[in-house]
């Protein structure tokens, strides 16, 4: 029933989600499922938009008192964390050309132990896009309704998808701003990933 093509920022999504043959037959899981996926790659796109727009001159440009880099480190590393099941089991991306040099110590400390490239951080970005929809549409109606997987935040695990996205959003309008007062557009806002119907 679903067509998978391609969005035009490489997110995969279905065709034809909101039509009346594809609504008659969809529970109300798989329909929140679908909803927050599409809103949470169009947040993800407009994030990795403005990295893609931001001049290499740029790339250190302040963000309050973050580099843009730093500030696109952290939401790619959240994300990543966030779309594991949970703090026990993420493993951090540690080997050679790693995004975790050291490891979870890359999370928990106010600065990254290096300065990551444009390059670096896109490649990242393309590696967690595909993970949010199998992911998120991956999650089982119990397991959505269980805890998050992470101590510190105590509401259920369709609430985490939400609060990711949210975290998302939010950096994704920092270099967004930022590169607007430089003079850089960083591209139209997403309404989602899901086309209308």
């Amino acid at each position: 029933m679903l067509n998978d093509t391609r969005h035009k920022y490489g997110i995969p999504h279905p065709r034809g989600l909101y039509t009346t043959e594809y609504t008659e037959n969809i529970t109300m899981s798989a329909l929140l499922k679908q909803a927050i996926a599409g809103q949470f790659e169009a947040a993800f796109a407009m994030f990795t938009r403005c990295l893609e727009a931001c001049p290499d001159e740029h790339w250190d440009a302040l963000i309050a008192k973050y580099p843009l880099w730093q500030t696109a480190y952290h939401t790619l590393c959240f994300v990543d964390l966030y779309l594991s099941p949970g703090e026990k089991t993420w493993q951090p991306r540690t080997g050679p050309g790693g995004f975790h040099p050291l490891g979870w110590t890359e999370l928990d400390e106010e600065y990254p132990s290096r300065r990551f490239t444009k390059d670096e951080l896109l490649a990242y970005a393309a590696l967690l896009a595909p993970m949010i929809r199998a992911t998120i549409e991956g999650e089982s109606p119990e397991r959505l309704a269980g805890e998050s997987g992470f101590s510190r935040l105590t509401f259920s695990r369709a609430e985490l998808h939400i609060y990711a996205l949210r975290h998302v959003q939010h950096h994704a309008g920092q270099p967004g701003a930022r590169l607007r007062t430089l003079g850089v557009d960083p591209g139209r806002w997403v309404k989602s990933s899901v086309p209308s119907a």
